[in-house]
């Protein structure tokens, strides 16, 4: 029942072939993860789905929300639905809400057309200058979005007509649509419901997605109900979906395993082991590159390049990967699996103690003692990596961690400002361009790293708008290699974007980094 997509070379090189010329269009069907029970025979209407997130929203403003599998992704996708998703296995975008987003000028505009007719649970209509209104205040950093990395990029934006809205970008990227896939740029809110203020709109936040608010007890569990006027009738299938927030891993798969909870989005490679021998099925969605221990570069002791280099030499990969996820997790080797049309044997880190204890005892004879705090998340899984972390690095002299565990808002806030000496953060790719230029450009907002290279950033832009698959392979290629030098931090385990769900939950698919859609999935009994 542990069904991980495989990534399949011929496909995958042959879209990042056409995805240099525009965004790959597509249809709506043919989407995504292998639906669940394929044998299961017609949809069946009705039910409740008692679901499982790892974060607890700091509220409903789709600009709150975070759309991969370690957030919101499913209640953000009910309450607003998705203008696009893309297709797992060929990464192609397949729309929804919208029935285009194309480039005929190499990126540097893009017309986004919407269905006709759409409209929001308050009955306002959701038009172009409604997106208009969601993008534009996406890019305000006052908001605090995480979408501003992707939102950011939009330069400025003209409704065309009630359908259309025209997009032109700061500086050209053809593969802006995969991109805006993993933020809240996909989910459109009422404007008019958005303009009453923060408090009243968690109280009635309004989209156009196939559930709708029925109650919202901070800390316990969103309740939401099956909005009857939903535009890809006759989905949903469910009459109500309930979301709870569970950090801890462990108690995520009790709930599963003992009938707690009909279906829980999961990060952890030991809870997939654990359901794949208890017979319970899960989805896995492919990618590359994995999650790192940001070292924050723009202040010290990780503003000097030996000391994020003394680190990683420092840290043992096998014995962290045995400690946080019991042996089960897969440490990433290199940036892209092989298949991937980007691969190259760049190994991404080594373990050297020897040469890490001579940088160590280097930078402290020059009055620079390597001394930082970890920033933790509250999950069991990244508390267990940063005590590890500080364990391991307790044998070495003239190194000192501390651990600090804050909860998701803060650590978001937190990381969004760079106020941290390391912290979990990602790169995982699936197309390249997002993942690495969101993480590594010296001008993404989102580049938590503080690494501004110019050999990087030059490398990062030709991969962005090169012309031809040689030449995009190659900009990453030196890319990758610049990456090693640099050391952002400890690239320590391949990402996990999962759900795992009972046996009787049917229509289980995903898109981008583990987003499953709400509207798809029904119930037998």
């Amino acid at each position: 029942m542990f069904r991980p997509h495989r990534f399949l070379p011929a496909i995958a090189a042959a879209c990042a072939a056409a995805l240099l010329l525009t965004s790959c269009g597509g249809a709506e069907s043919g989407n995504v993860a292998s639906a669940a029970g394929a044998d299961a025979g017609d949809p069946v209407a009705g039910g409740t789905l008692r679901t499982i997130q790892m974060g607890e929203p700091r509220s409903l403003d789709p600009a709150a929300l975070s759309n991969t599998w370690a957030h919101q992704p499913v209640l953000g996708n009910a309450l607003y639905g998705t203008l696009m998703i893309n297709n797992l296995d060929t990464l192609d975008i397949e729309y929804k809400m919208a029935t285009d987003f194309a480039t005929t000028d190499g990126g540097a505009t893009f017309d986004l057309v919407l269905r006709p007719g759409l409209t929001f649970t308050d009955g306002t209509p959701l038009d172009a200058a409604a997106v208009k209104f969601n993008w534009d205040r996406l890019r305000d950093p006052a908001l605090g979005s995480t979408a501003i990395r992707q939102a950011a990029q939009v330069a400025s934006s003209e409704v065309v007509d009630p359908t259309t809205l025209r997009v032109a970008l700061a500086a050209p990227n053809p593969h802006f649509p995969q991109g805006m896939l993993t933020t809240s740029m996909n989910w459109i809110a009422s404007p008019a419901a958005l303009q009453k203020g923060a408090a009243e709109f968690d109280r009635e936040p309004v989209g156009a997605g196939p559930f709708s608010l029925e109650n919202w007890v901070r800390g316990d569990s969103i309740d939401l109900v099956k909005n009857p006027d939903f535009w890809d009738a006759p989905k949903p299938y469910l009459d109500k979906l309930t979301v709870r927030t569970v950090a801890d891993n462990s108690q995520r798969f009790n709930m599963i395993s003992t009938g707690g909870a009909d279906l829980s989005l999961e990060a952890s490679w030991g809870t997939l082991a654990k359901a794949d021998a208890a017979g319970i099925p899960a989805e896995v969605v492919p990618a590359g590159g994995g999650q790192i221990m940001i070292m924050n570069s723009a202040r010290a002791p990780f503003d000097d390049v030996r000391a994020r280099r003394a680190v990683s030499l420092a840290a043992d990969l096998d014995a962290l990967n045995s400690v946080v996820f019991n042996g089960e997790g897969e440490i990433p080797e290199t940036l892209f699996p092989e298949g991937s049309p980007y691969f190259a044997d760049i190994p991404l880190a080594t373990s050297d103690k020897e040469t890490a204890q001579q940088l160590f005892d280097e930078l402290a004879a020059e009055g620079k003692p390597v001394s930082f705090t970890f920033m933790s998340y509250p999950t069991q899984e990244t508390k267990a990596a940063a005590e590890s972390l500080q364990a391991q690095l307790g044998a070495f002299d003239n190194v000192e961690v501390k651990v600090e565990v804050v909860d998701y808002a803060a650590a978001t806030a937190r990381a969004g400002s760079r106020d941290f000496d390391m912290v979990i953060s990602s790169a995982i790719t699936q197309d390249p361009d997002y993942a690495l230029w969101t993480a590594f450009h010296g001008d993404s907002p989102g580049n938590f790293s503080g690494l501004d290279d110019p050999e990087l950033n030059d490398a990062l832009d030709a991969g962005r708008v090169a012309e031809g698959a040689d030449e995009r392979k190659a900009a990453y290629e030196t890319a990758q290699k610049r990456l090693v030098d640099l050391v952002p931090g400890i690239w320590y385990t391949k990402a996990a974007p999962a759900v795992v769900y009972s046996e009787n939950v049917h229509g289980v698919r995903m898109f981008t980094l583990g987003s499953p859609m709400p509207e798809e999935m029904w119930m037998t009994n």
